[in-house]
């Protein structure tokens, strides 16, 4: 069940001026860096978490319905089921009508339940399409212990630039991002 990106967020959850007045830097020499370095924070975040920060477009394929009918949305928090696409045998696709579709979004991951009324795929390889977007919002919106998670890695890959972005998280991040983490505990 791949989740592809479709529409990445506008913006970041952490502006160039906040970061460099976190990292206290008053030049412009390095704004590229630091941009790059906030935008790899988010996604190392988002990635830690299986939360997306900022409004983005996904697409969860599937081959055939699970069972029950119940599909784990596997990214959060979950803002709106956008279009969910069936293909026909013959590829034709077909938008699911809204009123068979339901968003669960008290558990952790989401749910989203298909009634039975609506057709199974009639290909055997991706044959269902469920676009939605995920996010808090804007940058306003995306919780504090968040945003500073993202503050502190960009702060400690500035001060420490032979180390490897995306690699190990520093203590004090993962203490900010352990409550934000999504824990499966099977069931459906």
């Amino acid at each position: 069940m791949p989740t592809i990106l479709i529409s990445p967020p506008a913006g970041e959850p952490v502006s160039l001026a906040q970061a460099k007045a976190f990292l206290r830097v008053d030049h412009n020499d390095e704004d590229a860096l630091i941009e790059a370095l906030v935008t790899a924070a988010r996604l190392q975040v988002e990635n830690a978490t299986g939360r997306a920060l900022m409004s983005q477009g996904w697409r969860t394929v599937l081959d055939a319905w699970p069972a029950h009918r119940v599909v784990r949305i596997t990214r959060s928090p979950v803002a709106a089921i956008d279009a969910v696409t069936v293909y026909d045998a013959d590829g034709v696709a077909s938008v699911l009508d809204p009123d068979d579709l339901r968003l669960d979004t008290a558990g952790r991951p989401s749910r989203l339940v298909v009634s039975a009324s609506a057709p199974a795929p009639g290909t055997a390889v991706n044959g269902i399409e469920i676009d939605f977007t995920a996010g808090y919002g804007t940058a306003a919106d995306v919780p504090e212990p968040l945003t500073l998670a993202i503050r502190r890695l960009v702060a400690h890959w500035y001060e420490n630039r032979e180390s490897n972005p995306g690699g190990d998280v520093p203590g004090p991040v993962a203490a900010l991002l352990a409550p934000y983490r999504l824990v499966s505990l099977g069931g459906r």
